[in-house]
């Protein structure tokens, strides 16, 4: 197999609170090659975002903290380089869509002079050369009225239709990698499979890695080839979506799985995960899910489980008994 394209080696961040530091994302392992499409799923909080952000340098330096590891990017370690390189890379080989487009966007900026920026910044074209290819992203995206649409304002676009621009606007300088980070939150149905439908056939026409950041399994399974389940910060399993959606090795994924409604099954209620997530000012200095799980023994007091396999990894002292059970 080909050189990833991403790395993430022991990435470790924190962040400042009153109460003490953050422990956001620990000791986080995982790689991406060109053309796949990776998921990130996980409960609020369990760090999937900070990951992204990480990357993207966008995390803020007077709370954040990078406690080690490092985000290698064709070889390079992206947490080495200087504002004005990172900046370099930002939107251009590198592009992340966020979670609210609405407030992502300028609202004092029409549509055309945020999509023609990226292409002025990063790929040296004249005003006019940006301003036509900026309607032809606009299409490409399948907005119609595209040349209406450069004069409007963010206010002026329905939640679906800037979610497209956002789209437009990530793509716009080909990158070879693209984040999104729940990019179907607060759309309807329709507006969703669209969504996806179009990133999925972006990432395929231009061999761009995809990084999917979600919540909801349903997504995980219909777009991605590998997927990383984060809880509290850690990685707790990593492999192929198929082989983890339907053989889950780790308790916590177990009970991901098993919270979601089957379509034509009737139960009186969906299951859920008993207990709440910890402290991340106070984590314990063994398994962070021990209080939660049905499979909770002495063992898991040890210490922190290392994620450990080949092809399927899963940072459980019980993985054994797990995997000999399936």
């Amino acid at each position: 197999m080909s050189q990833p394209l991403i790395t993430f080696e022991q990435l470790s961040v924190s962040f400042a609170a009153e109460q003490g530091r953050v422990q956001a994302v620990q000791e986080v392992s995982f790689t991406i090659h060109a053309g796949q499409t990776l998921g990130i799923v996980g409960e609020s909080g369990c760090g999937k975002s900070v990951t992204a952000m990480s990357l993207m340098g966008l995390l803020p330096p007077q709370a954040a903290r990078i406690d080690g590891g490092a985000i290698r990017f064709q070889g390079q370690d992206l947490l080495t380089l200087n504002p004005a390189r990172m900046a370099d890379l930002r939107g251009n080989q590198l592009a992340m869509i966020f979670q609210e487009p609405m407030s992502a966007l300028n609202p004092v900026l029409t549509i055309g002079e945020q999509l023609c920026e990226p292409l002025i910044r990063h790929r040296g074209e004249s005003p006019k050369a940006a301003w036509q290819q900026a309607i032809a992203l606009i299409s490409r995206v399948g907005l119609a009225r595209a040349e209406s649409l450069m004069t409007s304002y963010p206010h002026q676009l329905s939640g679906g239709m800037l979610q497209r621009i956002m789209i437009a606007m990530a793509l716009s300088c080909q990158p070879k990698l693209l984040i999104a980070d729940e990019p179907t939150t607060a759309l309807d149905v329709t507006v969703q499979a669209q969504i996806l439908c179009l990133l999925r056939d972006q990432a395929r026409a231009s061999q761009m890695a995809l990084m999917l950041i979600t919540h909801d399994l349903g997504v995980i399974a219909r777009m991605a080839e590998q997927v990383v389940v984060m809880y509290a910060g850690r990685v707790v399993e990593y492999g192929p979506t198929a082989e983890v959606l339907r053989n889950p090795l780790h308790p916590y994924t177990q009970g991901l799985i098993a919270s979601r409604p089957v379509p034509g099954e009737r139960r009186r209620r969906l299951y859920s995960i008993p207990g709440q997530v910890p402290d991340l000012t106070a984590l314990p200095a063994f398994c962070a899910f021990f209080d939660r799980c049905d499979r909770a023994s002495e063992i898991c007091r040890a210490g922190i489980p290392p994620l450990v396999g080949t092809t399927r990894q899963a940072a459980c002292f019980h993985r054994e008994k797990v995997e000999s059970f399936a």
